[in-house]
C-alpha cells in the first residue's frame, strides 16, 4: 500500500568517477519517475549546447574552392578539409571567440594534428592525420577557428568570413558521448526510487565533470525567470556549509599569484577573496577603477584554471553560502 506524502524526496547523494575524457556520474535517489525528468534535459544541454571550438573557414595558397586539387599534396582539398575537422582545437585564452592562425609545411612531411598546436591554439587529437606533402613544396593555409555550440552549417558562415577563405561546415560540440541509465535502488524499506547514472566521454577540449557542471548551470539559468516572476521558494534545506569544489572560492586573492597591478587594483577596491570575483562577474570586475584589459584578462584566465568562469552563474544555494563565508571572514578579519 502507498503511503501518503506531502513532501517528495530530495536526492541527496552524488557519485563522480573520472578517466580522462570520460565520467561515470550518479546522482540518487529519486523518487520514482523524477529520475528521466532530470537526466534528459541535462543530456539534451550537453548535446546541443556545450560550448566547443571548430574551425569555421580554411584559405590554401593555390585553391580557389572545396572541390579544387593542392599541387604537391597527395589529398584533395576537399579530403583535406574532412580531415581537418576531424581534428579537435582549443583557443588557449578563454576570453577569446575567434583567432585566425597561419601555418606553413615544407614537404616532403606527414602533417598531423600536433603539427597544428602553437601559442594561440592547442589541439587535444594530436593524433589526427591531416595531409600528406609527396614533393619539396612548400604548403601555406590558414584557418579561422571560433568558440560556439552545436553545428552550424557552412552557408551561415560564408557571410562572415572574406571572399579568400572557404566557409566550413562548423560542428562545435566536445561531447563525444552522453548517455544515462536509471535504476531502482532501495530507501528504507521502498524498492521504487531511482537512480541515474549518466557516462559522459568529451573530445578533450573540456572535463566531463565540468560539461557536466556546466549543463546544470545552464537548466539553472533557464528556470531563473520562475524564480524572479513567481516569487519561487525552494523546499530544499542545502548544507551551511560549502562543498570542497567551492572552498578554494575562500581563499585570499594572494593565492592567484597575480601581477602587481592586477592585485593593487583589486585591493584597493577592497576585494579580498576569490570568491568575491567569481560573484561579481566579468563585466563588474571590468568596472573595477584602473582596472585594465590586460589584468582583466589576466585574472578571468587564473579563475578559469581552477575550474571557474566568470561569465557561469553559481548555483543560486552556492552563492548565497559564498557570500555569507565571505561576509564572516571579513568580519574575522
Amino acid at each position: 500500500m502507498n503511503k501518503i506524502k506531502t513532501k517528495l524526496l530530495i536526492p541527496n547523494k552524488l557519485d563522480v568517477e573520472v578517466d580522462g575524457n570520460k565520467a561515470k556520474v550518479a546522482v540518487y535517489p529519486f523518487e520514482r519517475g523524477y529520475g528521466v525528468t532530470l537526466a534528459h534535459p541535462i543530456r539534451r544541454v550537453l548535446l546541443a549546447s556545450t560550448v566547443g571550438y571548430a574551425p569555421v573557414a580554411i584559405k590554401i595558397d593555390g585553391a580557389k574552392h572545396e572541390f579544387d586539387s593542392i599541387k604537391g599534396v597527395f589529398e584533395d582539398v576537399a579530403t583535406f578539409i574532412i580531415n581537418l575537422k576531424n581534428v579537435r582545437f582549443k583557443i588557449k585564452d578563454s576570453s577569446k571567440d575567434e583567432v585566425e592562425v597561419n601555418y606553413t609545411f615544407v614537404g616532403p612531411k606527414e602533417i598531423y594534428g600536433k603539427d597544428l598546436s602553437n601559442d594561440e591554439i592547442e589541439v587535444v587529437t594530436p593524433e589526427g592525420y591531416i595531409a600528406t606533402l609527396n614533393e619539396d613544396i612548400t604548403l601555406n593555409f590558414s584557418l579561422i577557428i571560433k568558440k560556439g555550440m552545436g553545428f552550424v552549417p557552412s552557408e551561415n558562415i560564408r557571410d562572415d568570413i572574406s571572399n579568400d577563405y572557404i566557409a566550413l561546415d562548423a560542428f562545435f560540440s566536445p561531447i563525444k558521448n552522453a548517455i544515462y541509465e536509471i535504476e531502482n535502488i532501495l530507501v528504507e524499506d521502498e524498492t521504487d526510487f531511482e537512480k541515474v547514472i549518466f557516462t559522459i566521454e568529451t573530445d578533450g577540449q573540456i572535463a566531463p565533470d565540468d560539461a557536466l557542471k556546466d549543463a546544470v548551470n545552464k537548466l539553472f539559468s533557464q528556470f531563473a525567470i520562475f524564480t524572479e516572476k513567481f516569487d519561487v521558494v525552494q523546499e530544499v534545506e542545502f548544507e551551511e556549509n560549502l562543498d570542497d569544489n567551492y572552498k578554494i572560492l575562500t581563499n585570499s586573492i594572494d593565492s592567484m599569484n597575480l601581477r602587481s597591478r592586477s592585485y593593487n587594483c583589486l585591493e584597493k577596491a577592497g576585494i579580498k577573496y576569490i570568491g568575491e570575483l567569481v560573484l561579481m562577474g566579468s563585466n563588474e570586475i571590468a568596472k573595477i577603477k584602473n582596472l585594465g584589459k590586460k589584468s582583466l584578462d589576466e585574472i578571468t584566465e587564473k579563475l578559469d584554471s581552477i575550474g571557474f568562469n566568470v561569465n557561469e552563474p553559481l548555483p543560486e544555494n552556492v552563492k548565497n553560502l559564498l557570500q555569507k563565508e565571505i561576509e564572516k571572514l571579513k568580519d574575522e578579519a
